[in-house]
């Protein structure tokens, strides 16, 4: 029978359509700092490096995501649209603070505080005003474009929170420590995003560059970002104007 000599002939075929095409685990380490190691470093700079990082530095919200780099020729599958992602208000907060979703996804925005909250994001991403709305009611948004929406209440300047919305699959969130590892990455070319808690909507894109996986190149190194020093992102109101000083009190936005 001639069968069993197709089978290599079949692989081949397989593997030269990249459905065979290798993946890999690629592993690096956020520190918090005022400068950047190229991505590629050796795995060996990367240890030097968080021997020598200060021990009572709070590692700030990370998230680090590859897409395809333009002629790279690398297809992933798209990120699947969970439905059920919420960013709930609660003692004049947003839960969680940063929220990760792919485009297309509807995020929930319920009101779980006593009285009312004016939800709206002005810069890139997803822009939307969700008007004053009350206790126990909830609005949706649907992140239908890729990018960083940050995202403020209009009566309560201190209530902000991020919402990064990805087309790509491959993404991570730094562990309390430090450590990023993002499975599944196919060999090839890719630009590297970084998003950060003390980056602000002028400078988020600071940290992204082109990297290159390989059998050789499996590490990002290290990634710095800047310090957040527990400091909220300086905005206006939706209007572009500054809150009022202090926030409301009134029974406009209170309810009993």
């Amino acid at each position: 029978m001639k069968t069993p000599l197709l089978l290599p002939l079949l692989v081949s075929i397989l593997c030269a359509t990249s459905l065979c095409a290798q993946t890999v685990t690629v592993r690096g380490h956020v520190e918090v700092g005022d400068e950047t190691v190229d991505a590629g470093s050796s795995a060996e700079k990367g240890r030097e490096s968080v021997k020598h990082a200060a021990k009572t530095q709070t590692m700030p919200s990370t998230i680090v995501w590859l897409t395809p780099a333009p002629g790279s020729g690398i297809e992933l599958p798209a990120p699947s649209t969970a439905a059920g992602s919420r960013l709930v208000q609660k003692n004049k907060n947003f839960e969680p603070h940063v929220l990760v979703v792919s485009a297309g996804s509807t995020v929930e925005f319920p009101n779980h505080d006593p009285f009312f909250h004016n939800v709206f994001s002005l810069f890139e991403g997803k822009r939307f005003d969700l008007g004053l709305y009350e206790a126990g009611t909830t609005r949706t948004v649907r992140f239908d474009r890729p990018g960083i929406s940050y995202i403020f209440c209009n009566i309560h300047p201190e209530m902000s929170a991020v919402v990064i919305t990805l087309t790509t699959p491959i993404y991570a969130a730094a562990s309390p420590d430090g450590q990023l590892s993002l499975a599944g990455v196919p060999y090839g070319r890719y630009l590297l995003h970084v998003w950060s808690e003390g980056m602000t909507p002028e400078n988020d894109k600071m940290l992204d560059r082109e990297i290159t996986i390989s059998e050789g190149a499996t590490t990002l190194g290290v990634i710095r970002v800047p310090r957040a020093n527990g400091q909220r992102i300086a905005h206006k109101n939706k209007y572009g104007r500054d809150y009022d000083k202090p926030t409301p009190d009134s029974t406009l936005y209170e309810q009993h």
